[in-house]
């Protein structure tokens, strides 16, 4: 129903036309109905109609719900009031500003794990420049990321849910499933990592006799079992109640900011007196400091000389006279500060990188070591190793992980006072925050800290000691002790909010598999979510190694922010009217900046990690697009196909089509019968198998009555048809015929063949009518210089389900139209409902012509088309093709009245007369395109046991025949078919005269599966 009002202001008429009806439609963006309707309106209602009262409140009421409006879903505070029996308020006032809300939930996601494990080691392997290089490009990436998401969180009211609200609602359905699973997938490897970390705290720092597994390479098996018994006590945690998370969200954050104040109070209190952390070497290779105390070979106990616990670990037994390693023998034993301090200049040797293979012994430069053979029994000895081979890229991958967490405000904006504000201000700020803390920290490690302390990636050489933990003041368990806890809180973060995210993308009904996770507890809780989630998690836990976790959590999040930085530039370049951010610190040129540095750290962390993120998305978004969500979101993607689309039809309106690109540009017409169902589905089927032209197809009908395209768009999606649906309703048949022949279609993108179905009961009285539309119809496509197919017997025809295994598709060639009766056989060829069938051409040869030169020039005309068909000649005589050119012959007088009205001299006529015959006559080098009417074209699948195959060749005039023809009509196959005559034709007409309904001109045998599809070409 369209319902339209006038508003008459000072100047002119304004008319607003407002939409309405039964059905349904999305929800509005701003309100959202309660379940109480009594009380959703107040005063009276300014509807024209009862009917509006659900669609046209009052402009009070309309102001006062988007003032209070709230864009929270049922998340943390809804589930605890669910469960503490509290009833819901109906308008929840924020209470949050940007440093509680935003700013410190970023800087706890942000400063996490890899900050306490991995940081001290990626700034000994890559050295103080490298390290510099890489903690710039990541924060770089984050911060433009940030800068593209504030313009996207401030143009308009963002909900609860981070990222993939703000991609699905900016790129679409598509993107933004595609997007939100990586983004879930990584929230749900980062708890892995954090349980990983957990566990590697644990085992190797608070409890290191808790292990169950005692050698060094069953420790990833430690990692396995304790992980996921961590995992499971976490998940416990979360399903009870997930009020307790919240409430030692506190305590966690705390851990992390006094961990990094007691780093900075120690770095500070190394230039007064560094600590006395020492760290033994043997020439010049490091020695695990955890099974001797004495960093020497002897020691004197009572005045006499004995060995120490380093010397039973080198020798065969703790005498003196007997066999050590020769490399003990030769080399000395030395003990050097492992923290110098600030102003000792070990920052110089801390400069470069040291970048070595697995199973290398981490050695300290410039010192003395004399060299031995190595041997087998090296890795039982206390020597500290590579666990890892260590390149550059490798520590751009371990490393990301530590820079993202960018979208915690973002998911919290519910609880905002003004998220418009917080979010870009907060984020921002958190990010530079962070970015001085791990650039500060990459310099002051590598200035306080001996760089083979560094690159010892446990503290297996300072007694099983975290290396910034002996750094920190005053003691090294305050780093243990806030690690711990820190990774605690962010994997209790990660398992609450991954099933949320889960839960959103299923509500959203995008991913049709996935609605079953939209359930939970009566409170809301995602509890089949949860349940995928630590089913998820467990497979990070089972590679029991953040080292080789980080990348993978490094590749989901760089999509993420790549797709949310193309989101920005999409929107940007576009200029839609809806694009108004109150954040006006952002440019496009930076959001595609942000979008190249994400894609390069993807291939630079992992090419392989990033092409298989790649193909899962890019097989999500093919999933969500084939099974076609219904959403319409108002995104960019929409909008940039918008642009696109009036781009190229400015474009193709420039000039016209070159005949290379011609292809057929079809307007089906379709009649509805009394249901308003298509009456001849199968011409859909047919305009389908005609796909391969790829050419614009426009789906027509014509209805006395009600207007309505439900039907008809059923009709296409049910037969594949690819194309757009269009219904005029007239009164007057002929007239809605001719209006949508003449303007359907837009720019270059218009229709120049019309393809119906052949009237029915044409013959008869009752359809009269029918048979007066057809001819209308016909005028109608001739006038407006289009091509007509008419389909005959277009219930018979097979449909996009059946498999034609063999056949032919009979081709009646007998006067020339451009082509156009040989590319419809050829495009049929390519569907797969006539892929085996055989093209066969008949053309015919009046009783003077060359057949045999014909049948020649045809194959070669064929040939060089590239058109694989057999051709067969028909002699006829004049009397017999005159039905077929009596319009033509019509056409020719009346051109050469014509030529007596232009009052031309006789050698001018005869010349003019002289260039007409030739082109009537089929010449293919015309000048202009000239009206032929063509008579019908006959495409019959007979099955034949053998089909034979010719060479295809090429039609010229049978007038000029040259030698250069004659030896290129050599190659031609060595079977030649025998040229038809007159009287084979008629037999051949009898033998199949019986079983046909209607008497065609050429008909089949009986038995025989038929169908006849009669073409009316209309070329100019």
């Amino acid at each position: 129903m369209l319902l339209c009002r006038s508003k008459q202001p000072m100047m002119g008429v304004f008319f607003l036309c407002i939409p309405s009806g039964d059905g349904q439609s999305e929800s509005s963006p701003f309100l959202t109905p309660d379940s109480d309707g009594e009380h959703y309106y107040e005063g009276k209602n300014m509807a024209l109609f009862e009917e509006e009262m659900d669609s046209n409140p009052m402009v009070s009421s309309f102001l006062n719900k988007l003032a209070n409006y709230t864009n929270l879903t049922q998340g943390v505070r809804e589930h605890e009031e669910a469960e503490d029996g509290v009833r819901r308020m109906t308008v929840m006032v924020p209470l949050m500003g940007t440093f509680i809300g935003v700013y410190l939930p970023c800087m706890q996601n942000i400063l996490g794990v890899i900050l306490f494990l991995r940081l001290t080691w990626i700034v000994g392997t890559a050295g103080i420049l490298g390290s510099f290089a890489i903690v710039s490009m990541c924060c770089i990436c984050t911060l433009l990321t940030a800068i593209s998401m504030s313009a996207i969180a401030t143009n308009g009211v963002v909900p609860a849910g981070g990222s993939y609200y703000m991609i699905s609602r900016s790129l679409g359905p598509e993107f933004g499933g595609a997007v939100g699973l990586c983004f879930y997938l990584g929230t749900t490897f980062a708890g892995s990592l954090y349980i990983l970390g957990i566990i590697e705290i644990l085992l190797t720092y608070i409890i290191p006799t808790a292990t169950l597994f005692e050698e060094d390479a069953a420790m990833l098996n430690n990692m396995r079992v304790y992980g996921t018994c961590c995992l499971v006590l976490m998940a416990l945690v979360v399903f009870v109640g997930v009020k307790y998370v919240n409430k030692l969200a506190l305590v966690f954050l705390a851990c992390v900011i006094l961990s990094i104040m007691a780093t900075y109070a120690g770095v500070i209190k190394t230039i007064i007196e560094p600590p006395e952390f020492n760290v033994c070497l043997l020439g010049n290779r490091s020695l695990k400091n955890e099974k001797f105390d004495t960093c020497a070979k002897t020691e004197v106990v009572k005045n006499l000389t004995v060995t120490t616990e380093l010397w039973s670990l080198f020798c065969d037994s703790k005498y003196s006279n007997t066999t050590c390693d020769e490399y003990f023998t030769l080399n000395n034993l030395t003990e050097i500060q492992a923290i110098p301090g600030l102003l000792s200049g070990v920052i110089k040797d801390n400069l470069w990188g040291h970048y070595d293979p697995a199973g290398v012994f981490i050695e300290k430069e410039n010192q003395h070591s004399a060299p031995a053979a190595e041997t087998p029994q090296n890795i039982y000895k206390p020597y500290l190793f590579n666990d890892i081979t260590t390149y550059f890229t490798l520590l751009v991958g371990i490393y990301f992980p530590s820079v993202t967490g960018i979208m915690a405000g973002s998911n919290r904006s519910g609880d905002l006072k003004d998220a418009q504000k917080s979010i870009p201000i907060g984020t921002i700020m958190a990010i530079l925050t962070t970015s001085f803390i791990y650039i500060s920290f990459v310099v002051l490690f590598g200035a306080c800290i001996e760089g083979v302390v560094l690159r010892d990636k446990f503290g297996y050489s300072v007694k099983k000691i975290p290396v910034i933990g002996i750094l920190a003041w005053p003691s090294p368990w305050v780093i243990v002790i806030g690690s711990f806890f820190s990774c605690c809180g962010a994997g209790l973060q990660s398992l609450t909010g991954a099933p949320r995210l889960l839960q959103a993308i299923a509500r959203d009904g995008i991913i049709p598999f996935l609605q079953v996770f939209g359930h939970g507890k009566a409170n809301g809780e995602p509890t089949w979510a949860l349940l995928l989630t630590v089913g998820i998690c467990e497979i990070g836990i089972l590679i029991a190694s953040v080292d080789n976790v980080a990348p993978i959590l490094s590749m989901f999040f760089l999509m993420c922010y790549l797709f949310v930085n193309l989101a920005c530039a999409v929107q940007t370049l576009l200029g839609t009217p809806n694009w108004r951010p109150r954040f006006k610190f952002y440019h496009w040129s930076l959001s595609f900046l942000g979008m190249s540095l994400c894609l390069s750290l993807m291939f630079i962390c992992s090419w392989y990690y990033a092409l298989v993120a790649i193909v899962i998305a890019g097989c999500i978004y093919k999933y969500i697009e084939y099974k076609g969500a219904v959403k319409e979101w108002g995104d960019g993607i929409r909008g940039l196909s918008l642009n696109a689309a009036r781009y190229a039809l400015i474009r193709l309106e420039e000039a016209p089509p070159h005949t290379k690109n011609w292809r057929p540009q079809l307007m089906v017409l379709c009649k509805m019968n009394s249901d308003l169902l298509v009456k001849h589905p199968r011409l859909l089927s047919l305009t389908t198998q005609l796909k391969a032209g790829k050419g614009l197809t426009i789906v027509c009908s014509v209805l006395d009555g009600t207007y309505m395209t439900r039907n008809l768009k059923t009709a296409m999606a049910v037969e594949k048809t690819k194309g757009f649906s269009h219904v005029v309703v007239s009164s007057n048949l002929r007239n809605a015929f001719s209006l949508l022949i003449q303007s359907a279609g837009l720019g270059g993108m218009k229709h120049n063949a019309v393809l119906m179905a052949w009237p029915a009961d044409w013959k008869l009285a009752l359809g009269s009518l029918a048979r007066r539309n057809f001819i209308e119809t016909v005028r109608e496509t001739t006038s407006a210089n289009q091509a007509m197919l008419v389909a005959k017997n277009i219930d018979r025809f097979p449909s996009n389900q059946e498999r034609l295994k063999d056949g032919n598709i009979d081709v009646w060639w007998i006067v020339h139209d451009g082509g156009l009766l040989m590319l419809l056989p050829f495009l049929l060829k390519q569907h797969k409902v006539w892929k085996k069938c055989t093209m066969r051409i008949f053309t015919v040869a009046q009783m003077d012509d060359n057949s045999i030169q014909m049948k020649k020039d045809l194959q070669m005309f064929l040939y060089q088309l590239r058109l694989d068909a057999e051709v067969e000649v028909v002699e006829m005589h004049d009397s017999d093709i005159s039905a077929f050119t009596y319009e033509k012959t019509l056409m020719m007088e009346q051109r050469s009245q014509m030529l007596k009205q232009m009052h031309l001299s006789r050698t001018e006529r005869e010349r003019e007369i002289q260039s007409i015959t030739d082109v009537s006559r089929g010449s293919i080098k015309r000048k202009k395109q000239s009206a032929v009417h063509a008579p019908p074209l006959n495409i019959m699948c007979i099955p034949e046991e053998e089909v034979s195959m010719a060479q295809l060749i090429h039609d010229r005039n049978t007038a000029s025949h040259s030698a250069a023809n004659d030896k290129a009509a050599g190659a031609t196959p060595d079977r030649v078919h025998m040229t038809w005559t007159k009287d084979k034709l008629i037999n051949e007409r009898n033998k199949q005269r019986e079983g046909m309904a209607v008497k065609d001109m050429f008909n089949m045998k009986p038995g025989v599966y038929v169908m006849t599809f009669t073409i009316i070409v209309v070329v100019y």
